[in-house]
């Protein structure tokens, strides 16, 4: 794997960053893959800054897949390394690994982002910017690239969650993060006692602003199994802001 290709950030995982059981919660997961990702193209001159400076455009996450071997816990140090792969015409596809402290492997994830024109939140092809593309490594974290999501059936309402200030980033929108917070708030307390995350995968597709409601919808297998598949429909259109599946398993 090149070097150049390849970025890494270490963190110790603090009490703001785990759950009530003292495991890294998935949004704070999410939050590590952003700023460690927002670093490597800040090295590759495409930082968030010049983005918004020179192209008055912005990176937006649109879809990710994440695997996990464990959850790390409290106290811990852990590395997430990323690298990103050749872009297509629209399209920028980037890579993350988590290791612990002895250097395993305990969660992959595979993403998709896009740029916007932050005035006008349409997309921009892929060389719209300027990017110092390092030496590409043929390595994938994953075998599969996130796809497009559908429930198989009616998914039912299970809360509503109305955007706010500490739901919204510097684009002023929802920050993908926090989505993972309202995905997690799907479940109970004891249905998170009883079963640990193995992959999720997330479409976001319309953003949300602040004072937007969104009415979070569950589809539970009825064949007993431990996928389950959470969508955001946007109250005043009906339209999805983001589409998820979870694959769950019993703790040990």
């Amino acid at each position: 794997m090149g070097t150049e290709a390849v970025y890494g950030h270490t963190y110790t995982i603090g009490y703001s960053d785990v759950d009530f059981m003292k495991y890294l919660k998935c949004s704070k997961l999410f939050e590590y893959f952003q700023d460690t990702a927002s670093e490597a193209v800040d090295r590759l001159g495409a930082g968030v800054g010049t983005l918004a400076e020179k192209y008055s455009a912005a990176w937006v996450l649109t879809r990710i897949r994440v695997e996990f071997t464990r959850i790390p816990g409290l106290n811990e140090s852990i590395t997430v390394a990323t690298w990103p792969h050749p872009p297509g015409k629209i399209e920028f596809e980037r890579d993350f690994r988590v290791c612990d402290r002895n250097g395993d492997a305990i969660i992959r994830a595979k993403s998709i982002w896009v740029i916007i024109d932050t005035k006008t939140r349409e997309l921009r092809k892929s060389d719209y910017i300027h990017m110092d593309y390092p030496e590409y490594t043929e390595g994938h974290a994953l075998d599969s690239r996130p796809g497009k999501l559908r429930p198989s059936f009616k998914p039912e309402p299970v809360c509503r969650k109305t955007v706010g200030y500490s739901d919204v980033d510097f684009n002023g929108h929802i920050n993908n993060s926090r989505y993972i917070d309202y995905i997690m708030d799907c479940f109970s307390v004891e249905s998170h006692k009883q079963y640990m995350i193995k992959a999720m995968e997330v479409n976001y597709i319309k953003e949300a602003f602040p004072g937007d409601t969104l009415l979070l919808c569950r589809e539970i297998p009825r064949d007993g199994g431990n996928t389950v598949y959470i969508e955001g429909l946007n109250e005043e259109d009906g339209r999805p802001c983001f589409k998820a599946r979870i694959w769950a398993e019993p703790r040990k």
